[in-house]
């Protein structure tokens, strides 16, 4: 008797072991279907994410939109970009002056349809960043459905970090295939609009035409100073500039306090430790000589998954020490976790693959319902802790562009060659 109940649990113990052994070569096989490796497919899907988004913030949480039509009225009628318009929305605009001619084609629309094709737009913008990028075709289609949980959640805020994501992809791929003079056009593009976008400099050492990248940085820094003068004037852009900068030192000010600001690696040490009075420069510093330090690996930059990696460096630290970040500034911290993860020459374990599932779950899901209200707001929100997969990952990635090598393996090649 004892023996036969025996091997019943032995037998049932097999069954579940070999149900859960199953279960990822029949997730690799659903996924593998020819559904989910079509780009119309995830095209789409982000195309009717972004009008969902529209139709449900309508008349509800459509604020931000409301203040970026306001820059290009506002700017039309000569008043101030960063005043207070209580019958038009709250809260005050913080992008540059340029905005306004980057705003003006959603503007000039009723808000209902302008924030319909302004959430296409930004989904468009990352969408042709990434599959017009160097990424490989499964690459591509990684990002893209990684990132749509995230996307989602920037769209209900309307917000611009989708096209910084975009630039900031576009910028390095626009050098990777020596277009230095369209790169260096996007980044000053973002640096104009939300000053993020200045962080495409850091490609430059990769660049093989360093002169021509230079001037055309040049070039374009006074091409797109001057181009709002077009529908205003010359004495009110450099108000508006001169205004704009004293709206930053402001608004720094503010994130440090705010609970739906500072969701960075920054606001995660400051709230876990009380909040105390320090200078996030003690935090800064060091995290500034960690992103150099592979700078230093000069023969490692022949290398592409080493500049890729650098790439995801860009993309996580953007976020992780901005005072700026918010939830919906993920879409550029996500985007840089998966490049982190398939730049690598070698084959990922399953430690990597565990950090990738956490980053899931909290950096990507951290605001969803997929948790309640009270772990959100009381501990997720609270201390910031979105940050912490984020900076785990960069942490890793810092310590194996150091040491690592990126010399592409044979099967690596075979890999990228197949897309």
């Amino acid at each position: 008797m004892s023996r036969s109940v025996s091997e019943l649990i032995n037998s049932k113990a097999q069954k579940l072991k070999n149900m859960s052994s199953n279960i990822p070569t029949k997730a690799k096989a659903f996924f593998a279907k020819p559904f989910f490796h079509d780009r119309r497919t995830i095209l789409w899907l982000w195309i009717a994410l972004s009008v969902i988004a529209a139709v449900l913030k309508y008349n509800r949480t459509d604020n931000n939109f409301r203040i970026f039509r306001g820059v290009f009225w506002h700017t039309l009628q000569g008043t101030s970009l960063y005043a207070e318009y209580p019958l038009e929305y709250y809260d005050v605009n913080h992008y540059g002056p340029f905005f306004s001619l980057v705003i003006a084609p959603f503007a000039l629309m009723p808000i209902p349809l302008g924030l319909v094709f302004w959430c296409i737009a930004l989904s468009l913008t990352l969408y042709f960043a990434i599959t017009r990028s160097t990424f490989s075709s499964w690459q591509q289609m990684f990002v893209l459905w990684f990132c749509s949980e995230t996307l989602l959640t920037s769209l209900f805020m309307q917000q611009f970090n989708i096209a910084i994501a975009a630039i900031i992809i576009a910028s390095y791929a626009l050098i990777e295939k020596e277009r230095d003079f369209w790169a260096a056009f996007l980044i000053v593009l973002g640096t104009f609009v939300k000053l993020y976008g200045i962080v495409g400099l850091a490609f430059f050492f990769f660049s093989r035409h360093k002169g021509k990248f230079v001037l055309s940085l040049l070039f374009w820094g006074v091409v797109l100073f001057v181009a709002p003068m077009i529908i205003s004037s010359p004495a009110y852009v450099v108000s508006q500039y001169h205004e704009w900068f004293v709206n930053l030192v402001e608004k720094n000010g503010e994130n440090l306090a705010s609970v739906a600001q500072n969701i960075s690696a920054l606001g995660m040490v400051r709230r876990v430790l009380g909040n105390p009075q320090y200078s996030d420069l003690w935090l800064l510093a060091p995290a500034l000589v960690l992103f150099a330090l592979p700078y230093l690996r000069i023969k490692q930059w022949r290398n592409e998954g080493f500049r890729m990696t650098l790439l995801a460096s860009v993309l996580l630290f953007t976020v992780l020490f901005s005072t700026g970040s918010e939830s919906s500034s993920y879409i550029i911290a996500l985007s840089g976790v998966c490049v982190w993860y398939f730049a690598a020459p070698w084959q990922r374990g399953k430690a990597d693959i565990w950090l990738l599932v956490f980053v899931f779950l909290l950096s990507s899901m951290g605001s969803s319902d997929l948790y309640p209200r009270a772990i959100k707001r009381e501990y997720i929100q609270a201390y910031s802790l979105k940050a912490l997969p984020c900076l785990t990952v960069w942490l890793k990635l810092c310590w194996e562009m150091m040491v690592k090598n990126y010399e592409p393996h044979p099967q690596t090649l075979s890999k990228g060659q197949d897309a």
